[in-house]
């Protein structure tokens, strides 16, 4: 039985799917967290928490790397460790430093720094010459002002260290540029209290569908596993409303991108999760995500294919070679659909969608839940999961139960 030390990880899906995975692979686990009192708070309701079950639980300052590296090199000694794995993005790069530090199976750390850097990893599909959209660096209010004059409006502006669409905002002229300017800056730290990178990433409007590529990567080969098909709404047009798994359409060319856009960034080992959107000139680059992708999406493609990307994760971490081979699981498409706040408030009930045999798995918020924006992937109020054995079918049924769930306001 291999022993797992999980590194920090995101509160919700993934820091319950990952245990669940190491365990279910036979293997145990320790968690080492700079805050346990920030996993505690999210405790599921009706089961156990799913931090009970490792081995040990552990705290350290995981934002000083230094420290953090000769400690665990300590805790090695002491309490071995097979391999070591997170799901938050702010601690891929560390992770892969701690795995290096320790002789442990993991990717190169600084393809882990430039995939999850949206900086670096533009640059670096620039060097490969892979298509992306118009995209300029700056700092400081006039160096923004003077890039998004020669990107042109409407355009995009992006923090280059954030997840789950933090202050990516659209922005259609110089007023909106200098709100979603001062917003950014109005947040100096992330959720994990790391100082940010001052640099603004501003961007091309991309138009056309946006899908993500699922991959497993092993000794700098790419297995592609299949494509989701993304719907895109909220306040700002980026947050995530649902997602299919495969999409219902031709991904020979998304695939090709989205290796290609693996190579340029020097991911060797991993699961990763890679954006694009179809624009009429062809795919072009979203994003990439090291890591396997969240708001469900890995249960959609479980539920199709029988492959549990979690799972392949933390085998991979342990060195372990996955099998990636399909199986006839009678489902041909899962989908979700998201719940959206229609506006920020204390959400004093949400009625919820009909019966339905498709359903898989929904969750809703309950009363007393103070309602985001819907500006980012943190704001959803719940969800909806469905299957159908026909191939494009579930996201239809999932989109017409999630319109079904109104919101009332304290």
């Amino acid at each position: 039985m291999a022993h797992v030390l999980l590194v920090e990880s995101w509160v919700g899906a993934m820091s319950r799917l990952l245990p669940g995975a190491i365990l279910e692979a036979g293997h145990g686990f320790s968690f080492l967290t700079r805050d346990l009192h920030h996993y505690l708070r999210d405790a599921p309701a009706g089961g156990g928490h799913p931090l009970l079950a490792a081995r040990n639980l552990l705290t350290a300052e995981t934002n000083d790397v230094p420290a953090l590296l000769a400690h665990v090199e300590r805790l090695h000694e002491a309490i071995p460790f097979d391999g070591v794995l997170t799901s938050c993005d702010y601690y891929l790069e560390t992770v892969a430093l701690l795995a290096g530090r320790l002789g442990l199976p993991g990717p190169d750390p600084g393809a882990m720094r430039t995939a999850y850097r949206k900086d670096l990893s533009r640059a670096a599909l620039d060097r490969a010459g892979l298509p992306q959209p118009g995209f300029a660096l700056a700092e400081g209010w006039t160096e923004v002002l003077r890039a998004a004059e020669r990107i042109g409006f409407p355009l995009v502006l992006k923090p280059v260290d954030l997840c789950a669409g933090l202050y990516v905002r659209q922005v259609a002229d110089r007023a909106g540029l200098r709100a979603a300017f001062d917003a950014v800056a109005s947040f100096p730290v992330n959720a994990r209290r790391q100082p940010r990178v001052p640099t603004l990433l501003i961007e091309e409007l991309m138009t056309g569908p946006e899908v993500s590529v699922e991959t497993v990567t092993v000794d700098g080969t790419t297995h592609v596993i299949g494509v989701t098909d993304k719907s895109l709404g909220g306040t700002t047009g980026f947050v995530e409303t649902g997602h299919m798994f495969p999409a219902a359409l031709d991904a020979a060319d998304a695939e090709k991108t989205a290796i290609a856009a693996l190579e340029a960034v020097g991911l060797d080992r991993g699961v990763a999760h890679t954006e694009l959107r179809l624009t009429p000139a062809g795919p072009k680059v979203v994003e990439v995500n090291p890591r396997p992708a969240g708001n469900q999406i890995t249960e959609l493609v479980r539920r199709v294919t029988g492959i549990d990307l979690p799972m392949v994760y933390a085998q991979l971490a342990i060195g372990e070679t996955p099998d990636l081979t399909r199986t006839d699981t009678g489902v041909g498409s899962a989908a979700i659909a998201f719940v959206l706040p229609p506006r920020a408030g204390t959400v004093e009930a949400i009625t919820p969608w009909p019966d339905d045999e498709r359903i898989v798995d929904s969750t809703l918020r309950g009363p007393g839940h103070r309602a985001g924006d819907a500006s980012s992937n943190n704001d959803y109020l719940g969800y909806v999961m469905t299957v159908d054995e026909r191939p494009g079918a579930a996201r239809a049924t999932a989109d017409a139960l999630a319109a079904r769930a109104e919101v009332t306001y304290a």
